[in-house]
């Protein structure tokens, strides 16, 4: 009787425990938070730990302008500035990818220009930025576009125009 009533306080016991654990692990084991993020959410507060809620603020020596952006931010900045006379079809500032819509200059209504931006590092470098220029020339007497070559000239031009926009911004951000 004695073993009995051992039974049945230990099968409930264990039962308990091994659905807790259950539960513990499917949380553990779903959970791609580092343990930053983790500590950022779990106690509810924002803090600028480059956690789940980052305020953007504290900026290390070593991020150079990198912010809470995924790229360098004087190279995104310096990027949305050049291009800011084109429409803009999607702008990702984690991935570092800008791409703008079709623009038509006004000097020229039968070609248009597209442009990719792909910023590359967090940290201000020549090499950091790439542009991939697209131009279309409308054929006479129809609406078809067709593709046309770019110079390569024209993405190097794009390209050091947004690396000068991006170091004077870096000039005015350091007050100099």
């Amino acid at each position: 009787m004695n073993i009995s009533r051992g039974r049945r306080f230990l099968v409930p016991v264990l039962a308990s425990a091994l659905l807790a654990g259950c539960g513990f692990m499917g949380a553990d084991s779903t959970d791609t938070r580092t343990q930053g993020e983790k500590k950022t959410f779990e106690s509810g507060r924002a803090t600028d730990n480059g956690g789940l809620f980052s305020l953007g603020g504290g900026k290390s020596k070593t991020d150079q302008g990198g912010g809470v952006l995924g790229v360098n931010s004087f190279l995104w900045r310096a990027s949305l500035d050049t291009l800011s006379f084109m429409p803009l079809a999607s702008a990702d500032p984690f991935g570092g990818v800008i791409i703008t819509d079709w623009h038509t200059p006004p000097a020229t209504p039968s070609e248009r220009f597209k442009v990719t931006v792909y910023i590359l590092d967090r940290t201000l470098r020549a090499d950091g930025v790439r542009v991939a220029v697209f131009r279309q020339v409308r054929q006479p007497g129809s609406d078809a576009w067709t593709d046309q070559a770019v110079t390569p000239e024209t993405q190097v031009n794009m390209e050091n125009a947004i690396l000068t926009r991006a170091r004077e911004l870096r000039v005015a951000s350091a007050g100099l």
